[in-house]
């Protein structure tokens, strides 16, 4: 079987945030995250029960090193909420700590549990 060219990749990383509202490329997956980072925004999203699509780099390496072109941001994890890159770790945390990211995915028609949010 031949390898992905990076243009496969990139279109199937385009459909992946196309097709859903909110997407997490993380190490692992929602019940199983393999990095501390990947499941503090898993957590996060959790907390505010976002409904999300994981998508595990860790069984690509393919996507691994596509999702990072295709931010151009060197780290995972990364959020992608109706199509628009958020951010890593730090931003995502920074901005639920902030009531930023419930603001944004109000304003982007995410539902999510607004009573999780910091009254």
């Amino acid at each position: 079987m031949s390898e992905p060219t990076e243009q496969n990749v990139q279109d199937w990383i385009r459909k992946q945030v196309a097709n859903n509202d909110v997407v997490l490329f993380m190490k692992g997956n929602k019940n199983f995250p393999q990095c501390g980072f990947s499941s503090q925004v898993a957590q996060i999203l959790g907390h505010l029960g976002v409904t999300y699509e994981d998508v595990n780099v860790l069984e690509d390496m393919s996507v691994r090193d596509g999702v990072k072109a295709f931010s151009n941001w060197p780290t995972i994890p990364q959020l992608y909420v109706k199509g628009e890159f958020v951010g890593g770790c730090d931003i995502v945390t920074e901005m639920f700590q902030a009531g930023e990211l419930q603001q944004h995915l109000t304003e982007k028609g995410v539902p999510f549990q607004s009573a999780a949010s910091n009254a």
